[in-house]
């Protein structure tokens, strides 16, 4: 037999359901978020400061790895918490629409980063190859390749200097 708090209770919970059916049903589906920035040249240098230290985090980490300081599994750890935040700041860029004059710039500055996440992402191949016990040549092909894209995104920051307004 049904009690009176019972009935009530779920007469709560239905309303609950159906308010939020409700609300569900008229929150745009297509809304496309913004990141509003106002200071371009104190964005970027904001998001160059952050790409420093990440840079020098991931460095002395990469260093450790490869003086067997730390182990593969530790490094690969610590590179995808880095990855992780170099795309939260590549999103960043994608949705901050610059205007015209700042186009470049921000462009040049997001293939930086997005070069520094591939050069991340090439240490964790580093990584596994060392933990397997790979090939010398494998790991030095590797190496030249990680060399690569970080000059690549270096060269991508200074083209980002050079095209600001």
């Amino acid at each position: 037999m049904a009690t009176k708090k019972g009935i009530i209770v779920t007469i709560i919970i239905l309303a609950a359901i159906t308010g939020a059916s409700f609300l569900l049903y008229l929150t745009p589906q297509n809304s496309e978020t913004t990141f509003v920035v106002s200071d371009y040249g104190g964005y970027i240098d904001g998001v160059k400061n952050i790409h420093e230290v990440l840079q020098e985090e991931i460095d002395i980490d990469y260093q450790n790895l490869l003086n067997e300081k730390i182990s593969p599994q530790s490094y690969i750890e610590n590179a995808e918490v880095t990855s992780s935040q170099v795309t939260s700041k590549i999103s960043e860029f994608v949705t901050s629409k610059p205007p015209e004059e700042w186009q470049d710039s921000y462009i040049s500055y997001m293939d930086a980063m997005k070069k520094f996440n591939e050069y991340i992402g090439e240490t964790k191949v580093l990584a596994n190859l060392i933990e397997n016990g790979d090939t010398d040549d494998e790991i030095n092909e590797t190496i030249q390749k990680i060399e690569s894209l970080k000059q690549e995104s270096i060269e991508f920051i200074k083209n980002s200097d050079q095209t600001r307004p």
